[in-house]
């Protein structure tokens, strides 16, 4: 989390310190008008800004992930900066407007313009002729990209819509890179906030015909196909087994990846629940009913029907240098925890004098499945790994006391977490009331991508 603040305020920062550099006068306005069109000025600058880099942030980028601390993170940076081209842009478009309405209203008299000087610059001049488009066209843009933002924030929305809506963004983007261009004051182009603004504006048109074309992630997409289908009715979950012969890079235990099995549905996210074996070529989902897609999935998949596998992705990898290990797994939650398991049986399997990490798993769960929790303890077995499985009608809730009473070395582990934000949050907040350093030890997956 700290990154994507980092990332999020710095990018905020960054415009507003170069634009004041370039509009010092916003500080001694001469009217009320005056002022006006700066803010007009810079909370463009600021929406555009963010809009752009979340653009860019769609495609999936490999080259920041490891920063950020995976693409989940990412994501939550994504869906950031929509929240603020939201609100920045509603900001921009009533200062646009508002004034108007108070001149109309009878609160401000109109101002008296003279005569403008003649443009000279044939560059600037074309740009002036262009004004009445470019306002026409961007305020229609910014309607629609505050109702296809609002949407994409609604969780009832379904995602089978979202998906199909989400993409036009990029179409409203493109309208607004032709309102920001024309209307940007001409001025600023060779001034630095200029310059950033360009190879902002230049990157996210990019990215926003990336999308419209399709091609997100394409060089990381394999086909797959289905080899084996397990329902398990206590915890209402499909495990599903995908052969992927060719192209598939491999993953470590913990990654997640995208998978299409209805092109009218989009690619959906699902934490990988195995480890790799380059000779078998295999991979394997467990999707939990939790909404209409995953519900329906028993009745839709079948063995031998083709998938689309894009990934891998994310760093919820067991990996930070810490030998004392808590791992936490809430509900479906605990898929990228069989993976780490598996994993950690085969490297013990293969070198077995190698010294193995001491790890304690709970996995707290509302639903019980006799079958699914046997599997589960011959993985912790297999990977020498203590297993405590609390199932909430019987053993109450997981918290923090309960942990450390089972694990009394907490202080000296790192934490790993996967499973509902709420119980994420709360173990988060007591850990660091007890003195964990939890912004180095404290790992938590961000499995919500909208």
């Amino acid at each position: 989390m700290r990154h994507i603040k980092i990332a999020f305020w710095g990018l905020l920062v960054l415009l507003s310190i170069l634009w004041l550099a370039a509009e010092p006068s916003v500080f001694q306005p001469e009217s009320f008008m005056a002022l006006r069109g700066a803010m007009v000025q810079y909370s463009g600058v600021i929406a555009m800004g963010v809009m752009s880099v979340a653009m860019v942030l769609a495609l999936r980028p490999r080259w920041p992930e490891r920063w950020f601390g995976g693409l989940d993170k990412m994501y939550r940076l994504h869906k950031w900066l929509g929240i603020a081209a939201l609100v920045v842009s509603v900001v921009h478009w009533l200062w646009s407007q508002a004034p108007k309405w108070a001149v109309g209203w009878g609160w401000l008299e109109r101002p008296v313009r003279g005569e403008r000087p003649a443009v000279e610059n044939p560059v600037e001049a074309f740009f002036m002729s262009l004004r009445g488009s470019a306002e026409g066209l961007g305020e229609w843009a910014f309607y629609a990209a505050v109702l296809l933002i609002a949407l994409a924030l609604i969780k009832y929305f379904p995602y089978r819509l979202f998906y199909k809506t989400h993409r036009l963004l990029a179409v409203a983007y493109l309208v607004l890179v032709f309102h920001a261009v024309v209307l940007t004051e001409f001025s600023y182009w060779t001034s630095p906030i200029g310059v950033v603004m360009a190879l902002l504006l230049v990157a996210g048109t990019y990215a926003a015909a990336i999308v419209l074309l399709r091609r997100v992630g394409a060089s990381r997409k394999v086909q797959g196909r289905i080899a084996s289908l397990h329902y398990y009715p206590g915890v209402r979950a499909l495990e599903t087994e995908i052969e992927v012969p060719h192209g598939w890079p491999g993953h470590k235990p913990g990654q997640f990846a995208f998978a299409t099995s209805d092109s009218s549905e989009g690619a959906h996210p699902y934490t990988i629940a195995s480890d790799w074996n380059d000779k078998d070529r295999r991979i394997t989902f467990v999707t939990k009913e939790l909404g209409d897609h995953t519900s329906r999935l028993r009745e839709k998949l079948h063995i031998g029907q083709d998938v689309k596998i894009e990934g891998p992705y994310g760093c919820f990898d067991f990996d930070n240098g810490q030998p004392r290990q808590i791992w936490v797994g809430g509900g479906i939650g605990i898929m990228p925890f069989i993976a780490g398991m598996k994993h950690i049986a085969l490297e013990r399997h293969a070198k077995p004098d190698r010294p193995s990490l001491a790890i304690d798993l709970f996995h707290a769960t509302a639903d019980y499945d006799e079958i699914a929790i046997a599997k589960l303890k011959a993985d912790a077995e297999a990977a020498n790994i203590r297993l405590h499985v609390l199932v909430d009608t019987r053993d109450g809730l997981l918290t923090g006391d309960r942990i450390r009473a089972e694990v009394p070395e907490w202080h000296a582990a790192s934490i790993w977490f996967c499973g509902p934000t709420g119980l994420g949050e709360a173990l988060r907040k007591d850990f660091a009331a007890h003195g964990l350093p939890v912004e180095e030890r404290f790992h938590q997956e961000l499995f919500a991508m909208r």
